[in-house]
């Protein structure tokens, strides 16, 4: 059941990202283009889903475990450190780069593009780099 709902759920953020055009690579460059031709139509979707998602948040860790597992698994890390702040450099390049990130581009797979499929490929291969790099942290 657990797998079930795991994929219900991603099926519905994939149709959420589809009907809010997220995948499409040419309206996220159009957001992020604030000096340029702006589009600001995605903050609302962005705002949207931050309201949805934080109300969920809220609610669901008011119950003792999730529906489907025997405890919630939240992050414990509460520094900043060098491995977050340079994933997070090379994630807002990538973004920056191509108008993709990873939900949108497993959403935009079914388009078979080169761009998309590239995309997916160089983050794949950036998975296994990043598994095999370690950064020092200066946290104990």
């Amino acid at each position: 059941m657990k797998l079930v709902i795991a994929f219900l759920a991603g099926l519905l953020m994939s149709l959420g990202m589809a009907i809010s055009q997220m995948i499409d690579p040419q309206k996220v460059l159009s957001f992020l283009n604030v000096t340029g031709n702006w589009d600001p139509s995605l903050i609302f979707v962005m705002v949207g889903a931050l309201a949805v998602y934080s109300i969920g948040f809220y609610l669901v860790l008011k119950r003792p475990a999730p529906l489907f597992d025997k405890a919630f698994y939240l992050p414990t890390q509460q520094q900043l450190d060098k491995p977050l702040l340079i994933g997070a450099a090379v994630f807002g390049i990538g973004w920056g780069m191509v108008g993709y990130c990873p939900g949108p581009a497993l959403s935009a797979v079914s388009s078979f593009s080169s761009g998309t499929l590239g995309f997916i490929a160089a983050m794949v291969i950036g998975w296994f780099i990043a598994k095999r790099v370690r950064i020092p942290t200066n946290h104990r």
